[in-house]
C-alpha cells in the first residue's frame, strides 16, 4: 500500500503544472476558438494515464482466490416505473421503508472509500435508477472521484431521453438499456405499461449523443423472445450497438427451470445459421461478454453465460444494494450491512476490515444453476438487475411474432415519434405486415380484429347469437360417465398412456357485452390502462398454454400453435372472441381453447371495469374440435 500516497502525490504534481479531470489524468486546455476535446478522446487519455500510473491494488478488494474487485455496482433505489410480469405484480413490491436506504451522502462516502481502494468503475441501477430526482447529481460527484475512470448505469430507459443530456454532462461514461422484445404489443404485455416508444427514443439518443456502443441488455427466455434473435442483431447492422443476450438466471420468486434457459451455445447455433460468418472478436479482461460481431455491421453482440459457462474465475463485481447491503456474489444469499456500521459511527478502517472479511469469504464461483435455483436470495427488483422473467411461457414454435392478428398493420400509433422511425432506419427490424390495407380500407377509423369487418353481414364471421344445434361425427358417442371421478367418486385424472397421438384442434367462442361507453373508449385505443384488445389477445394465448395450472386434472398440452382473433361488434356494443388450439397429443385441447377464449373475455373486462361495471361475459362455448377416438365435434 505504501506506492499509493506516491501515485496520489505524481498527481497533484501534474496538476499544478496542467488542468486535470477528476481521475489526475491531463487534459489541456483548448485555444479559443478550437472545439473543446471530445469525450472519447477525453476518456482515453484518462485510461491511459491511469494504466501508466496505477497503483498496486487494495488488500481489502482482493480476495482468497487473488481476484481484484475493481468494479462496484450501487443500486439507487428499489422503486420502478414499469410492473413487468416476471418482476413483480401490478400493484408493486413491498419496499424497504426510506429511512432505511441509503442516503446519496451515504451513498457517496462508500463510493469515495472503494474508489480510495482502487474501484475504478461504477455502475448505478435500481429498481430504476433514472426515477431518482438526483440521480444527475450523483453522477457529478462520482465524476469528481481521483481514480474512477468509468460511470455507468443500467435503465429500463423510459426516462433516458429526456434525462441523457443533462447525465452525460455530469459525467455519465457507459449505457446499458435493458429492452427484452423489439414487438411493441409484446413490450405492452410484458411490462404492463406503455412505453415502448420512450425507450426507442432513449436508444436514438444515446446514439446521437455519441455514446459507442450503447448496450442494450436482452434476457432470452423460451417461449417469449427467442424468436427475435434474428431481429435483434439485424439491428447492429446500421447502428453502434452491443445487443447483450443473457440467460435466463434463477432469484428468488422467478420460478425458475433450466426449461425455461436458452443456453448460450443453442442462440448461437440459431445466429450463424443466418450468418455463418460470425467472428469472434477478442475478450477484454474481467469481462462477463462473449463478443462476437458480423462481418460488414456496424454494431455487435455479446452473450452473456452466466449459467451455462461461468465466468466466476475472473470475476470483479461488488455490489451494494439500495438498503446499504454488500453482496460479493450476485447469487450468493450473504450479505454485511455497510448502512448499519456507517451509521453506528465505524471509521473508514472499521469499514475495510469489514469489506475486506466479506471479500475474503468470496466463494470461487457459484453453486451452479440447478442449486442456485433452490437458494433463498432476493428477488432481482431489490439486487438492482433487470427484467429476469417470473413464469415464462412454454416454447410454442408457431407463435413467432405475438401478433397473429396483425395488430401492429391495423392501427398506425400516431405517438410513435420520427425519432424512433429514424432509428430503424437502415436496419432489418421487425417488418409490419402489409394486413391493414387488405382489411381495412383507407383512412377507416373502425378497429376490426377478424379478416371480415362487417360480422352482421358476413356469415363467415363468428355470430354470438346464433344457437344452431352441434354436430357429431366419428364412431364413439360421448361418454354417459364422469371421466374424471373414480369408482368411489373421488377426482382422479384420465390415464391417457396408452392412447394414441393423433392430430388435434379445437375452437372456442366468448362474448363480452361492453356497453357503449366502454366500447367506444375500447374501439377508439383510448383506455387509461392501453389497448385492451392487444393486452386480451395475448393473455388469450398465454392463458392456451397454462391450462394444466388452472384446471387441476387437464393434462399438460405441447400446444403448436394458438390463434386468437377479437372482433367488433358495433350494434351489440360488444367483443366476439374466438380462440383456436392445435396439438399433436393422445389427449385434446377443447380445455385450451376454452380457457384462452374465457380468459380473454375475463381480461377485457379487467381492462374496462374502471370505465363500467355494467359488463356482461358470456357465451362461452365450445364451436369445434377434431381428433381423438369420440370423433369431431362442431357447432355449425
Amino acid at each position: 500500500m505504501a506506492a499509493r500516497p506516491m501515485s496520489r502525490m505524481l498527481r497533484r504534481v501534474l496538476r499544478s503544472s496542467v488542468r486535470s479531470c477528476s481521475s489526475g489524468a491531463p487534459v489541456t486546455q483548448p485555444r479559443p476558438g478550437e472545439p473543446s476535446q471530445s469525450a472519447a478522446e477525453e476518456l482515453s487519455r484518462r485510461r491511459q494515464f491511469l494504466r501508466e500510473h496505477a497503483a498496486p491494488f487494495s488488500a481489502f478488494l482482493t480476495d482468497s482466490f487473488g481476484r481484484h474487485h475493481s468494479y462496484l455496482r450501487i443500486s439507487l433505489t428499489e422503486k420502478c416505473n414499469l410492473r413487468c410480469q416476471y418482476c413483480m405484480p401490478e400493484e408493486g413490491v413491498p419496499l424497504t421503508p426510506k429511512a432505511d436506504l441509503l442516503t446519496t451522502e451515504e451513498i457517496l462516502t462508500l463510493a469515495r472509500l472503494f474508489v480510495k481502494e482502487g474501484v475504478d468503475k461504477i455502475r448505478l441501477t435500481g429498481g430504476e435508477p433514472l426515477i431518482r430526482p438526483d440521480v444527475v447529481d450523483i453522477v457529478a460527484q462520482l465524476h469528481r472521484l481521483e481514480g474512477l475512470r468509468t460511470i455507468g448505469v443500467t435503465t429500463n430507459g423510459i426516462n433516458l431521453a429526456r434525462l441523457l443530456p443533462q447525465l452525460q454532462k455530469a459525467g455519465l461514461s457507459a449505457i446499458n438499456i435493458s429492452l427484452d422484445t423489439l414487438v411493441p404489443a409484446k413490450f405492452e404485455f410484458i411490462v404492463r405499461r406503455k412505453g415502448f416508444h420512450k425507450v426507442m427514443e432513449g436508444i436514438h439518443k444515446a446514439i446521437e449523443l455519441g455514446y459507442s456502443p450503447v448496450k442494450v441488455n436482452c434476457v432470452v427466455m423460451r417461449g417469449l423472445n427467442e424468436d427475435e434473435l434474428l431481429d435483434f442483431v439485424a439491428l447492429t447492422e446500421g447502428l453502434p450497438l452491443d445487443v447483450r443476450f443473457i440467460e435466463y438466471m434463477p432469484f428468488d420468486g422467478n420460478k425458475w427451470n433450466v426449461k425455461k434457459m436458452v443456453s448460450y451455445k443453442e442462440m448461437l447455433d440459431t445466429l450463424r445459421q443466418q450468418w455463418p460468418e460470425l467472428e469472434k472478436l477478442p475478450e477484454e479482461e474481467s469481462s462477463t461478454a462473449k463478443t462476437f460481431r458480423v462481418p460488414g455491421f456496424r454494431g455487435q453482440l455479446s452473450f452473456i453465460t452466466s449459467m451455462s459457462e461461468h465466468f466466476c474465475g475472473t470475476c470483479n463485481r461488488l455490489r451494494i444494494t439500495a438498503d446499504g447491503n454488500l453482496k460479493v456474489c450476485l447469487f450468493g444469499n450473504s450479505e454485511v450491512s455497510l448502512r448499519d456500521h456507517l451509521r453506528a459511527g465505524a471509521s473508514e478502517e472499521e469499514l475495510l476490515g469489514i469489506i475486506g472479511a466479506a471479500v475474503g469469504r468470496k466463494k470461487r464461483q457459484h453453486a451452479g444453476m440447478f442449486s442456485i435455483s433452490q437458494m433463498k436470495n432476493r428477488p432481482m427488483i431489490l439486487i438492482g438487475l433487470f427484467l429476469m422473467l417470473q413464469d415464462s411461457p412454454p416454447a410454442i414454435p408457431s407463435i413467432s411474432s405475438w401478433d397473429p392478428l396483425g395488430v401492429q398493420g391495423l392501427r398506425h400509433r400516431a405517438s410513435l415519434s420520427n425519432q424512433v422511425v429514424t432509428l430503424w432506419k437502415g436496419c432489418r427490424g421487425p417488418q409490419t405486415p402489409p394486413l391493414a390495407q387488405r382489411w381495412l380500407g383507407p383512412g377507416s377509423p373502425q378497429r376490426h380484429y377478424c379478416s371480415h369487418p362487417d360480422s352482421d353481414t358476413n356469415p363467415k364471421c363468428l355470430s354470438p347469437g346464433s344457437r344452431a344445434p352441434a354436430t357429431h361425427s366419428g364412431s364413439l358417442p360421448t361418454s354417459d360417465q364422469l371421466t374424471h371421478v373414480d369408482t368411489e367418486g373421488r377426482a382422479a385424472m384420465v390415464d391417457v398412456g396408452g392412447k394414441p397421438d393423433t392430430e388435434r384442434v379445437a375452437v372456442a367462442s366468448a362474448m363480452v357485452l361492453l356497453g357503449p361507453v366502454a366500447f367506444r373508449l375500447v374501439q377508439e385505443n383510448r383506455l387509461k390502462k392501453g389497448d385492451a384488445l392487444v393486452v386480451a389477445q395475448l393473455a388469450g394465448v398465454q392463458a392456451a398454454k397454462l391450462t394444466s395450472q388452472l384446471i387441476p386434472l387437464c393434462h399438460h398440452v405441447a400446444l403448436s400453435h394458438v390463434h386468437v382473433r377479437l372482433e367488433l361488434d358495433s350494434t351489440r356494443h360488444a367483443v366476439v372472441i374466438q380462440a383456436s388450439c392445435q396439438a399433436r397429443g393422445p389427449t385434446g385441447v377443447e380445455m385450451e381453447a376454452l380457457t384462452s377464449a374465457a380468459v380473454a373475455a375475463l381480461t377485457l373486462y379487467d381492462m374496462c371495469k374502471a370505465v363500467s361495471r355494467d359488463i356482461v361475459l358470456g357465451d362461452i362455448k365450445l364451436i369445434s374440435k377434431t381428433g381423438g377416438q369420440r370423433g369431431d365435434f362442431h357447432r355449425t
